[in-house]
């Protein structure tokens, strides 16, 4: 399995798992980024930071650290 970060630019995945606890966990949730949801990686930032996504429609960016915890397939 891979991360959200290391998916790259153009790809579509399926969320897998979402790791973390508390707040920052229920912030993505809340973005969206649950299990089985498509994510399409618009663009990745020259350093990696943020990553631009499409999620159910609409654009989204995602700092490394928490696309870090999106586990994908």
């Amino acid at each position: 399995m891979q991360s959200l970060r290391e998916t790259g630019c153009g790809q579509s995945v399926s969320v897998v798992k979402i790791h973390g606890e508390g707040a920052v966990r229920r912030r993505i949730m809340d973005m969206g980024i649950t299990k089985g949801t498509k994510v399409f990686v618009r663009k990745v930032a020259p350093l990696g930071d943020p990553v631009e996504v499409t999620v159910r429609g609409y654009e989204l960016s995602l700092r490394k650290a928490d696309a870090q915890m999106i586990e994908v397939q």
